[in-house]
């Protein structure tokens, strides 16, 4: 049986009140679009992984960038749970381009 691939999708409320806050904020979101997360929406990300053994992987490495204050959420889903998400309200960004398993590219 071939691994399925699953989404993380990280939902975060950080406080942005103090200059320092902001910055630990913005250090947040700049690490998880180099850890191959891609914004959703304001404060939500989401990646694609292969299959239980990379969640586990990509779990681990979420708990490293965590920052101390705030609220950060993790819900995996199946790739085929998160392509049932319906858009209610607005437009689809270019990025979230509907992309199967078959035909994500791994580099």
């Amino acid at each position: 049986m071939s691994e399925r691939f699953m989404r993380l999708i990280v939902f975060f409320d950080l406080p942005v009140k103090e200059a320092q806050e902001r910055k630990i904020a913005n250090r947040f979101r700049k690490d998880l679009l180099k850890d191959g997360y891609t914004m959703l929406q304001l404060s939500v990300y989401s990646r694609i992984v292969r299959g239980r053994d990379a969640v586990g992987k990509h779990e681990k490495r979420l708990q490293q960038m965590l920052p101390e204050k705030g609220n950060v959420r993790l819900l995996t889903v199946t790739e085929k749970q998160y392509a049932s998400m319906q858009l209610l309200v607005g437009t689809a960004k270019p990025q979230e381009k509907k992309v199967n398993a078959e035909q994500l590219l791994l580099f």
